[in-house]
């Protein structure tokens, strides 16, 4: 089968690997001109261990990689709101978590590609898809002639996705009342003590930190924000300084490492879930999607759980597009949705600014059963995937 992809971020490359191991011939189509990365870096959960697996690419994301042991929960003066055993949802899950940069993964899913022979074409924005005949579209490209695939995937984001338009029609991102600050510490010694994640929980704020080894950790700061568009502020190194200088000493210490030149602010949005996610020959993967708030943890998680499926859909139903395509999206959208609604329901939890919310909150987490937690957050990132628990060392 000829195969385009719009978009080469986590969800364009992964597809590309996994349908280029079925056979077909797949040609990938970024918009940009270069590779581009957008966040600090993410975790890999056991699910997304599985498909990197199976893409024959774990080995390499092991060596730029950490392996963090736990998530701790804490409020914004250190008091401890209970952790999570890494450990034991890799047990139950059967595959490792990684922490790794954005931009170390990109390359590494890039790197597959070029070995494979997969070409990305650089500089290549879809202006439009048309209908064709027999439903076999058309993508319009801003230069260069168009193209006629027998199948369209878009994977070209969760803003001015061309595909999605196609798809669902006019369906604008949701603003969800928080900005992040999202940045790396590099640093020429141990800033933190281990290779783990700490969690820590303000009235309307929060700091994230992920370390990807003792001295190099990337953090997100968050707060509440009903504005949705930018005024004029401080550097945004020197405004997160001041918002967090009087939380625990790791948080000032990590900020102090990060270039300032490299925090950026994003104003976070998301998509409400979709019911079709594709139109004749032109699918939606990846965050064109399903696009979850970072509260979820799984956005790049799930872009490649599309990537597996997908292709496991198309070699099932190998002769029959159409069926492929629906099997795919009922089985993927039913997640996907509940892991969008589950992030919101835990954003507005984490941005309220009601003292008594807050409390009420910080006292669940604190009550919760860790070993319960962690079997719901396995059974919740493993469904639809064949998991088994003997790749967890």
């Amino acid at each position: 089968m000829d195969i385009a992809i719009l978009g080469a971020g986590v969800a364009g490359t992964s597809a590309a690997l996994a349908l280029w191991q079925q056979g077909h011939r797949v040609r990938v189509y970024e918009r940009r001109s270069a590779p581009v990365t957008m966040g600090a870096g993410l975790v890999l959960w056991p699910n997304a261990s599985f498909v990197l697996s199976a893409l024959d690419v774990l080995s390499d994301i092991a060596a730029v990689s950490g392996r963090p042991q736990k998530m701790l929960r804490l409020d914004q003066v250190g008091n401890p709101l209970g952790q999570i055993d890494i450990r034991l949802l890799e047990q139950l899950m059967g595959y490792p978590t990684y922490s790794i940069l954005r931009r170390d993964l990109q390359s590494v899913l890039l790197k597959q590609l070029f070995l494979c022979g997969i070409e990305v074409v650089y500089g290549c924005s879809a202006r439009a898809i048309k209908p064709g005949p027999n439903g076999k579209s058309t993508v319009c490209f801003d230069i260069g002639p168009s193209i006629c695939p027998d199948l369209i995937i878009g994977a070209d984001g969760r803003k001015n996705s061309v595909a999605r338009q196609y798809v669902a029609g006019d369906s604008l991102p949701v603003y969800q009342g928080f900005v992040n600050w999202i940045g790396v510490a590099d640093a020429p010694s141990s800033i933190v003590d281990e290779v783990s994640i700490s969690d820590y929980w303000g009235s309307g704020e929060r700091f994230g930190l992920v370390a990807v080894n003792p001295r190099k950790v990337y953090w997100a700061a968050a707060q509440a924000d009903a504005n949705e568009y930018d005024t004029a502020e401080a550097a945004p190194k020197q405004l997160v300084q001041d918002l967090f200088c009087s939380w625990p000493a790791p948080i000032g210490n990590i900020i102090c490492h990060t270039d300032a030149s490299a925090i950026r602010k994003i104003r976070v949005y998301d998509l409400d879930p979709l019911s079709i996610w594709h139109r004749d020959n032109v699918l939606l993967i990846g965050d064109a999607a399903h696009a979850p708030l970072p509260t979820s943890g799984q956005g790049a998680c799930q872009a490649l759980e599309d990537a597996w499926q997908l292709a496991s859909c198309l070699a099932k139903h190998d002769a029959d597009l159409s069926t492929a395509l629906a099997t795919f999206t009922q089985v993927r959208s039913t997640k996907t949705a509940m892991i969008t609604e589950q992030a919101r329901v835990f954003a507005r939890a984490l941005f309220s600014t009601d003292p008594e919310a807050c409390r009420i909150r910080n006292e669940r987490a604190k009550a919760a059963d860790p070993n319960m937690s962690v079997r719901a957050m396995a059974d919740s990132w493993g469904a639809t995937l064949p998991l088994t628990s003997s790749k967890s060392t």
